[in-house]
């Protein structure tokens, strides 16, 4: 947690603001993935 986000998990656990922020940012980085990965699958698909 701490390398990944900058806070320490009893900070995670004891700020609602620190919570909600990190659970944003794994949102994001969960949606770029996502976008990613059929982007990956577009191109694999097309040189078929």
């Amino acid at each position: 947690m701490l390398s990944s986000h900058g806070v320490g998990y009893e900070t995670y656990m004891r700020d609602h603001n620190v919570r909600m922020n990190v659970e944003m940012k794994r949102e994001e980085e969960y949606k770029k993935s996502q976008d990613l990965v059929q982007e990956l699958e577009g191109k694999v698909i097309n040189h078929l």
